[in-house]
């Protein structure tokens, strides 16, 4: 009866049970903080091509020419994302400069979307496969009262 009771005593006890757990959550949590941080890094790359396509309509909207807009947006997104520390494989600059040829006395509106393709390995975390698309539109008015040609 005596070797029964330490038997059931010893079943019944739990040191070391607290090692045991944390040994099997701890690789969960870690996992768990480095997506987090991933997608926090992700995060901030979007709000950085945000930024550049909020930078690149501003500097076509100070253009007099459709082209010359064109040319100043992709210019300026460019040394945006690169302020920014963020590198594209693929950077996709439009701009809708139509508000350029409203009539003066009219605000006009120039419209830029970004497109920046960027690898996940320099955008959230070292080592993680793949690219994703991250994309911002803007829109900047133009000075009613400047000289057109």
């Amino acid at each position: 009866m005596k070797h029964i009771r330490t038997l059931l005593t010893r079943i019944r006890d739990d040191r070391g049970s607290a090692g045991l757990e944390i040994a099997i959550l701890a690789p969960a949590l870690a996992a768990l903080l480095v997506l987090l941080a991933a997608a926090g890094r992700l995060s901030l790359a979007g709000n950085s091509v945000e930024a550049a396509a909020a930078a690149a309509a501003r500097e076509a909207s100070l253009t007099r020419t459709t082209a010359e807009a064109q040319s100043a947006a992709e210019d300026m997104a460019r040394v945006s994302m690169s302020q920014a520390g963020i590198t594209c494989l693929t950077l996709s600059v439009n701009i809708d400069a139509s508000g350029l040829n409203a009539p003066i006395g009219t605000t006009g509106q120039v419209r830029a979307n970004i497109s920046c393709t960027v690898a996940l390995s320099d955008a959230a975390m070292i080592g993680l496969p793949g690219t994703r698309v991250l994309s911002g539109t803007a829109v900047s008015p133009v000075d009613a009262y400047r000289e057109r040609r």
